[in-house]
């Protein structure tokens, strides 16, 4: 028979915490001040942004202010079906993606030549300059900007006087014909944001390694040769990640944009859903017809920013979490 006794676990050994909990205890007291400093953040977060989503309920509802949730009536899926089945709701929809899909692309391109021609500009001081003066813009409100355009772009406003002195032609009506409005939006959207939106790339070419260009002019390569074969294709995976986290706003035209300049004779091409969602839910008093629209956008949102973070992982290898 073996002599080997049996051993029972000591009380010592019973109730020593594991490693792991140990471990995520003394993480714990080590991230509490930050936990702490956040939670004012995350308590204002569930007020104003979690609890208001209970109202949703109203987009399934014929819902009346003085009857309240409770007692108005439930409706189902009316107001999506009546959304899509108006033509002018529908038209709706396509102006906020044509308009938002320009705003994209511009968006991306712009800010990306110009970064590039600010790269080759090689005295600091002048360089400085004009990125404070095209950063400018992206401070101003459009009820500022709004006001500036309603101005220059009237038809005898400075814009039609300049082209009817040079080039001899008629006014145009820049905010009162759809074509023409659809273009207005998407430039002065462009011109107010693409400094702004050249950090990023700025910042990605700082990154570059400089030995690159230092070989590249030893072989002879011209500056646009250099920036053909070196700083664009460095750029590629700053450009896929810019481009794809964009496409969870192709729902978002720009309220405070078209609302400070659209009027009723670019509905046709103008109006957004933000837009409409305000005129038909605050001033005609659909709330609940409005309420889904808002809830049709929100889900359409989330899909693609999910798809757009999962696109940028894939092409990008980016990710937050």
């Amino acid at each position: 028979m073996s002599n080997a006794k049996a051993t029972t676990p000591t009380q010592a050994d019973v109730i020593r915490p594991s490693p792991r909990r140990t471990k995520r205890k003394k993480g714990f007291k080590r991230t509490l001040a930050l936990d702490l400093m956040l939670l004012p953040a995350v308590i204002l977060t569930f007020i104003f942004a979690y609890i208001p989503m209970g109202g949703l309920v109203i987009a399934f509802q014929d819902y009346k202010p003085w009857l309240g949730f409770a007692k108005s009536s439930w409706i189902g899926l009316e107001h999506f079906q009546f959304l899509f089945s108006m033509p002018e709701n529908v038209q709706v929809i396509w102006n906020t993606l044509i308009i938002a899909g320009m705003k994209l692309i511009g968006g991306l391109i712009a800010p990306l030549v110009f970064a590039l021609l600010l790269n080759e500009v090689r005295k600091e001081t002048f360089k400085k300059s004009i990125q404070t003066f095209v950063y400018l813009p992206h401070f101003l409100s459009w009820v500022i900007l709004g006001g500036i355009l309603l101005d220059m772009l009237a038809t005898k406003g400075m814009i039609n006087q300049f082209l009817g002195a040079v080039f001899g032609l008629e006014p145009i009506f820049f905010l009162g014909e759809g074509t023409w409005f659809r273009i207005v939006v998407v430039t002065s959207d462009i011109w107010k944001e693409f400094g702004f939106g050249a950090i990023i790339f700025l910042a990605s070419l700082a990154g570059i390694n400089p030995a690159l260009y230092e070989a590249a002019e030893v072989d002879g390569a011209s500056r646009w040769q250099q920036t053909w074969s070196i700083t664009i294709p460095a750029l590629i995976p700053i450009m896929i990640v810019v481009g794809t986290l964009s496409l969870g706003n192709i729902l978002n035209g720009g309220f405070d944009q078209i609302f400070n300049l659209y009027n009723p004779l670019v509905y046709d091409k103008g109006d957004i859903i933000d837009t409409f969602v305000y005129r038909v839910g605050l001033i005609d008093g659909k709330f609940g017809f409005s309420a889904a629209v808002g809830l049709f956008k929100s889900v359409v949102g989330f899909v693609l920013i999910v798809l757009a973070y999962r696109a940028a992982y894939k092409f990008a290898n980016y990710r937050i979490f």
